[in-house]
Parts: C-alpha cells; sequence; structure tokens
C-alpha cells in the first residue's frame, strides 16, 4: 500500500462530492448576521431582561442543578406550567423541542415517507423549506396574495395537485408580520389531507391563537416558543395537539433534547406571567410608535404589523441598509430574499431608546443616500 503524498494538498471537495448528498450541497446555510458593537434589531428579540431579583433566583437555580445527571426526559414539570402558561385544552399533550426549529425537523422527519410533500405559503418562515430539504422532502411553496394575504383558492389548488403530508402556517407571518384571515386557516385545515402545523411564534404580540380550537380539528398542530418572550437564549419550542399525534413524533424525538437549565429556568420564569405580559404590552405599544414614525417618513411604507417586528419598504433598500450598519444599527434586510420582497427591510421592535437611535439613523441614512444621488 502506498504512502500518502503529505506534500500535495487533499483535494477536499472530490471528497464533499462522494460523500455529501447533492441536494444538500445545492443549499445555502441559514446565516446570522454578526450584531458585536451594535444596536441589535433584527432577530425579533424580546429588548428587555429580567428583573435583577429573579436574575438572582434564577443563579442560585441553575448552582442547584445536578449537571452531572441527565435531565428528566419528559420534562414533566415543565410541560405541567406551560399546559397551564400556554392555555392547552384538556385531551391535549405537548412535546417539547429544543427551539421551534428541532419541533419542525422533528415534523419533517416523521412525515418524511418517499414521495412526501410539505406545503407552505411564500413569503414565510425560511425554516419550513429549508428543514423540509434537509430531511428528503419536496417542498412546494405558494405565493401570498399581492397584499400578504393568504390566497386560499390557490392553497387548496395546491393540496389537491400535491396531497401534502404536512402543511406550515405562521400565525402571523414572518417576515411580513400580518395575520391571516382565522376562516383561511380553517378552510385551509378542514380541506387539508394530511397535518396542518400553525405556528404561533408571535403570539404574544398578536393575542390571537388556534390553541382553543385544537380539539374541532383532528389534524391541527399548534407550535409556540418561548424565544419572543424573553427567553431565546433558552431555545426551548413546544407542539402542542392531539397525544396520538405526538406519540408517533415523540418516536423521532432525541432523548434529553430540553437540557437541565432550560428546564429549571423556563419553569421558573413561567411563574411571573405578569411580568413577562407587561414586557409584551410594551412591544405592543411601541410598536404602534415605531410604525406612526416611520410612516412620517418620505418614501417608506410600512405593512401592518400583529408581531414584535415592522417590515417596511422603500428605494436603494440594500444600501439603506449598508447605511445603518455604519451607524452601528442591525436590521434585517430582505431584499433577494423572495420576489415580494424587494427593497424590503424589516426591524425588531426595541425599547424606546433603541428604537430611537434607530430612526435618527434611518433619518440619516435616507438624507445621506439623497444627497449622494443628488
Amino acid at each position: 500500500m502506498s504512502t500518502p503524498d503529505r506534500a500535495r494538498a487533499p483535494d477536499i471537495q472530490a471528497w464533499i462530492t462522494r460523500v455529501v448528498r447533492e441536494d444538500i450541497r445545492a443549499l445555502s446555510g441559514y446565516h446570522v448576521a454578526d450584531s458585536a458593537g451594535m444596536i441589535k434589531l433584527d432577530a425579533m428579540e424580546n429588548p428587555y431582561g429580567l428583573p435583577e431579583e429573579l436574575r438572582r433566583e434564577l443563579g442560585e437555580l441553575a448552582a442547584g442543578a445536578a449537571l452531572n445527571r441527565y435531565p428528566d426526559p419528559r420534562a414533566a414539570e415543565l410541560r405541567s406550567m406551560l399546559r397551564v402558561t400556554m392555555g392547552v385544552p384538556a385531551g391535549m399533550d405537548l412535546l417539547l423541542g429544543n427551539g421551534s426549529d428541532e419541533i419542525i425537523q422533528l415534523l419533517a422527519l416523521a412525515c418524511a415517507r418517499p414521495g412526501a410533500t410539505v406545503l407552505g405559503v411564500e413569503p414565510s418562515f425560511v425554516m419550513f423549506p429549508l428543514v423540509a430539504r434537509v430531511c428528503g422532502l419536496a417542498y412546494v411553496g405558494v405565493p401570498l396574495a399581492s397584499d400578504f394575504g393568504l390566497d386560499v383558492d390557490a392553497v387548496l389548488c395546491a393540496m389537491q395537485a400535491h396531497r401534502p403530508a404536512l402543511a406550515f402556517l405562521a400565525y402571523p407571518n414572518n417576515p411580513t408580520g400580518n395575520l391571516f384571515d382565522g376562516r383561511d386557516i380553517e378552510r385551509i385545515v378542514t380541506y387539508a389531507p394530511g397535518l396542518v402545523v400553525v405556528d404561533e411564534a408571535y403570539h404574544p404580540f398578536a393575542q390571537a391563537s388556534f390553541m382553543p380550537r385544537l380539539t374541532d380539528f383532528p389534524n391541527l398542530l399548534v407550535m409556540r416558543t418561548l424565544s419572543k418572550l424573553g427567553l431565546a437564549g433558552l431555545r426551548l419550542g413546544m407542539l402542542a395537539g392531539r397525544p396520538e399525534w405526538l406519540e408517533q413524533l415523540d418516536k423521532v424525538r432525541l432523548p434529553y433534547n430540553v437540557n437541565v437549565l432550560t428546564q429549571r429556568v423556563a419553569s421558573h420564569v413561567l411563574r411571573h406571567g405578569a411580568m413577562l405580559e407587561k414586557q409584551a404590552a410594551a412591544i405592543r405599544a411601541e410598536r404602534a410608535r415605531l410604525r406612526n414614525r416611520l410612516d412620517e417618513l418620505h418614501g417608506v411604507q410600512t405593512f401592518p404589523s400583529d408581531a414584535n417586528f415592522i417590515m417596511f419598504k422603500l428605494e436603494a433598500a440594500a444600501d439603506v441598509f449598508e447605511a445603518l450598519k455604519q451607524r452601528g444599527v442591525l436590521i434585517k434586510n430582505l431584499t433577494g430574499s423572495h420576489p415580494a420582497l424587494e427593497d424590503c427591510l424589516r426591524v425588531t421592535v426595541g425599547t424606546p431608546d433603541e428604537n430611537d437611535v434607530f430612526l435618527r439613523a434611518l433619518r440619516a441614512s435616507l438624507e445621506a443616500l439623497r444627497s449622494s444621488h443628488a
């Protein structure tokens, strides 16, 4: 057997071509922007920290955690707390995941029969098609109407043609921010040949939910997360629905997927529901103020939002995005992500001070760009 030529650089791409699936090689990974040193308004996080006394309590909880032991595989205490705080109907069950991303993956893996299809609307949460394709499923994206509402007839036609095993609807939708008409969702769930998952990541800001309707439909599941409530660092997602469905999905879940600290911290913080609602109410009020201020700017078109962010459109959005970064403010550039989102940007609702800094930076950026083109 000959000795490898150490001086010759290995052809890594040839190895990758032989080993990695062709469809995976063709995908683009999910990119997270570097926010170091910036006011971070790009990821729909809650801008408010926890009260100092609560942080001290969490420190004591963390110190007392048995980190040498595996966590409760069923997270019984946390699930019990979530049932109450999330208003899960009697007779329904909960499945927990390492963020809602893992829940999406569990659903896709469980439904990945040969030839199976996942259906969604576009534009919407990018993880729906990404996870579907990674799991080997075909993905069908149905365009939204011109006002970003549901084109129900188009969705029903796509369901008839493709018979999807799984469909996702974000309620409110991301990145557009709007809340779909509940009657349209009912029609889709009623007609669907497979599971329909209503993603309610932004429920605290929309105050509308299909959770109470779980008992009305045999094929409906509701997905939630604690990320937008101010616990994004814990990575906790949940899926509510009939126990018969969740029993099957639980077979795909890896054991101990929700760690000890997440279980203990989330259980404790959820006992402070009034504090969490106060923060959500402050964000809702600030959302209205921020949109009004954006509407005052020449050339800026905002879109209605029931989430904790606002999408807006303006000329040369990519240039404005870069100008904002140079002024220390990071938001989300949607240009290039979908044809319907050309020249669109998305800003997370921050604290009043953060929003004022963003507005000043946006106004300065617009003035500088107009001067440069004069």
